[in-house]
């Protein structure tokens, strides 16, 4: 019973960090045009958004969030 338990808490936060992903990105991608950052910012910024997709559709959900939570934290914006 326990592990039933333990398999349907690991899919269920993983399924939330599915979703939480696609979030971030749209988050990013609209305050990407109005960001008021230096040449390296933004390069580190477009960087950390490409992982965060990549670590998305590769499954990775835990590294998405935590890329993609970098990127919105040099944006100045705040997570979902």
């Amino acid at each position: 019973m326990r592990k039933v338990l333990f398999v349907a808490l690991a899919f269920a936060a993983t399924s939330a960090f599915a979703f939480h992903c696609p979030k971030d990105m749209k988050a990013i991608d609209a305050a990407l045009p109005k960001a008021n950052l230096s040449a390296e910012q933004m390069a580190e910024v477009k960087k950390l958004r490409a992982e965060g997709e990549a670590y998305h559709k590769a499954g990775k959900h835990q590294e998405a969030v935590d890329s993609l939570g970098k990127a919105m934290k040099i944006l100045g914006i705040a997570g979902n």
